[in-house]
């Protein structure tokens, strides 16, 4: 049996000091995916991603798909050097150029630019209220979310309207920002997300916020439900991944309908993506998300 690292934050371990709302998510991922990873000789064991860089060398392959404090004030240049050590000695799934692209936003902007349905967005260094006012003007709407350059899991993450109170810093991104029109099909249809593993779709849930919010995640107050895609929307989310300059071993594709009624990419999730494997067929190691990733693994290893 190989060994794969599956790579954690500290936050998602059950005796951290600062626990995440939703740490079972870790164990729940892992039930599914320790069983079909052994079905293909492959042995799998959580690690922190602090510890990659000089545990690499005892596994076949670091999977960083856990890492939910990577993007947080000071991790993400330690976090990207622990990954670079890290390939030095054992493959890292994604790569690293996957990786880098993927952990700042402006990859928007790269993929807008091939040609991708991205919802519309400027950066700025920081968010202020002329610089806000400016987006309210340029969008023609009066709310605005605001988000972190490098962040996730709407991390200091704030919805801003026109003519209302300014948030307290701490609400708001620390320092570079995107600034994108807020959807009102949020609310009325949720978003989406489509899983891909080595570039096959697996499956694809429907999240909704709850009551009074915005935010889909399950830490605040989201639920997701069962979703099949029109041949159409599983065209859109091929159309965006066929862009990349090479094929994820996993990604995540959340879509939001935009105003003209069609769906576009606010999202392309390729480091930490939960995979939602509970809304793929089959139970355990017969998950039939788990057992994709993990032939697309074994295939990558030349297994």
């Amino acid at each position: 049996m190989k060994k794969i690292a599956v790579l954690a934050s500290a936050n998602m371990m059950p005796s951290a000091s600062g626990l995440r709302f939703d740490y079972f998510e870790l164990e729940e991922q892992i039930a599914k995916l320790a069983p079909a990873f052994a079905a293909v000789g492959l042995e799998t064991e959580i690690v922190l991603w602090n510890d990659a860089g000089k545990r690499a060398g005892e596994f076949a392959a670091m999977l960083p798909l856990v890492v939910w404090d990577y993007f947080e004030t000071g991790n993400p240049p330690k976090f990207l050097e622990q990954m670079v050590i890290a390939a030095q000695k054992t493959c890292v799934l994604n790569p690293l150029d996957i990786l880098n692209y993927n952990s700042d936003k402006s990859y928007l902007e790269d993929l807008e630019a091939r040609g991708a349905p991205v919802i519309a967005a400027v950066t700025t260094d920081r968010v202020t209220p002329q610089i806000a006012d400016q987006a309210f003007a340029q969008f023609c709407c009066d709310k605005i979310v605001v988000k972190p350059q490098i962040g996730g899991g709407a991390w200091r993450q704030a919805l801003l309207t026109k003519g209302e109170p300014w948030p307290d810093e701490e609400a708001l991104p620390p320092a570079r920002a995107i600034i994108q029109p807020f959807l009102p099909s949020v609310l009325t249809e949720g978003e989406y997300s489509f899983l891909y593993f080595d570039g096959q779709f697996s499956h694809a849930v429907n999240k909704r916020p709850k009551d009074g919010d915005y935010r889909i995640q399950s830490m605040y107050g989201g639920r997701e439900l069962p979703y099949s895609p029109k041949a159409t929307e599983l065209e859109t989310a091929q159309t965006i991944l066929s862009y990349l300059p090479q094929t994820p071993l996993y990604a995540r594709v959340d879509l939001l309908r935009g105003l003209d009624g069609k769906l576009n990419l606010i999202e392309l999730e390729m480091i930490e993506p939960y995979l939602y494997l509970g809304f793929a067929e089959g139970e355990g190691g017969d998950n039939q998300g788990a057992q994709k990733l993990a032939a697309g693994v074994a295939r990558r290893l030349k297994l």
